[in-house]
């Protein structure tokens, strides 16, 4: 049986956690040693973020959330960065939306219509 599941990314350097402290609008839920920090993105699901090699076409992480027009604009704001438009398919019961950190993972966005 499945208890929880994280994903992890890599950063080419330390200044990158503070991007995603940016992204995420607080400070990483756990440090266990250098280089290396989680956030809990909701219960039992945690995001990696470790100092390394990044490995090019991660992803896409996709984020929920609740207004994701509100938090696109946010996130261009604060992060100082162009995120697509907001996408929807017929059929489809949810939006997303897809951007790059600085070292070329993918995230996104998306919210349950």
């Amino acid at each position: 049986m499945n208890t929880g599941v994280t994903f992890q990314i890599r950063i080419s350097d330390y200044e990158g956690i503070l991007w995603y402290e940016k992204l995420f609008d607080r400070k990483p839920d756990f440090i266990p040693h250098e280089d290396f920090v989680e956030w809990e993105i909701t219960r039992d699901a945690w995001l990696q973020v470790a100092v390394g090699e990044p490995i090019t076409g991660n992803g896409p992480l996709r984020l929920g959330v609740e207004d994701i027009n509100s938090e696109r604009k946010r996130l261009m704001n604060v992060l100082n960065l162009q995120i697509e438009e907001v996408k929807s398919r017929e059929g489809v019961p949810a939006a997303w939306c897809t951007f790059e950190d600085p070292y070329g993972n993918r995230i996104g966005l998306y919210q349950d219509l």
